[in-house]
């Protein structure tokens, strides 16, 4: 096998690794999301509140006096690189190609995740529902739905594109609530897939473990989970300032190929008053 790649067959590797990548990243799309950022720092504007005041006549107006302010959200680089020998390739087939684009992107994805949780577990928020809520120390249930929807509801956060992020685990005890089954749209959804994909409002997004860290646990098996207003408006931002590529290169001591999936991006929650944690006892 020749050690030159030629152009098409390093675009095809491309093209393939993106397509599996946009299969695994999860939450990319429940926030919004700033491109081409240059620079290791975005600022993301947030304005305030109005107050509309009576018109008296012949006076001059009163200004609202709106804060504007800025969060930040910090850009840390990532790879995601591997080694496929050139010998290798001579005994297997494409499917080594496809394996390994599935492995990068995978990586890539679940760190652009990770990235995202970390803002929300770093955010300073004054809603939270506790464990005891519908009962002792309890997993996820209809009552903390029903907190968790009052809380946003009563902040006058929009009823639209609103996200629950849970473990594996938190969909196992909201499958064992009655409530969560009783209308007959989610009973048949959560009867014959075992899944509830939407919920009082909320779409949900279910994920399992991760080396990366994924949702955090406390001592005492106490799951933090996260709903939240997203969407372009939504209240948490992603900055990107390399979307995710990849690079195949050639090299010499190696006598392999070098693949490698890299990203540079951050998140930060913008307006914690449209995050909700979510506290779940999965003992």
């Amino acid at each position: 096998m020749s050690k030159f790649l030629t152009q098409g067959q390093i675009q095809q590797f491309d093209d393939m690794v993106k397509h599996a990548y946009q299969e695994q990243a999860m939450l990319r799309k429940t926030i919004r999301v700033k491109t081409g950022v240059v620079g290791n720092q975005y600022k993301f504007p947030t304005m305030g509140k109005g107050l509309a005041t009576a018109r008296i006549p012949q006076t001059d107006v009163i200004p609202m006096n709106i804060q504007h302010n800025r969060q930040t959200a910090t850009l840390t680089d990532w790879n995601a690189p591997e080694y496929t020998d050139i010998f290798d390739q001579q005994k297997t087939n494409v499917d080594e190609r496809r394996e390994l684009a599935f492995t990068i992107s995978g990586a890539i994805g679940r760190r652009e995740d990770q990235l995202i949780l970390d803002a929300l577990d770093a955010a300073s928020t004054a809603l939270t529902v506790a464990t005891s809520v519908g009962g002792a120390d309890t997993n996820l249930n209809t009552a903390k739905f029903r907190e968790t929807k009052k809380l946003l509801d009563a902040g006058s956060v929009p009823r639209t594109d609103r996200y629950f992020i849970i473990h594996a685990n938190n969909l196992y005890g909201l499958l064992g609530d009655s409530s969560a089954i009783t209308f007959d749209q989610n009973a048949i959804k959560a009867l014959v897939d075992g899944e509830i994909n939407k919920w009082l409002g909320f779409q949900i997004e279910v994920m399992g473990d991760r080396d990366e860290g994924g949702l955090p646990i406390a001592a005492g098996d106490v799951r933090t989970t996260y709903a939240y207003h997203g969407g372009a408006r939504g209240t948490t931002g992603f900055a990107v300032g390399i979307d995710f590529r990849t690079e195949v290169n050639y090299i010499a001591e190696k006598t392999s190929w070098l693949a490698n999936g890299l990203f540079t991006a951050g998140g930060v929650v913008i307006d914690a008053a449209g995050l909700v944690e979510v506290s779940c006892d999965e003992t």
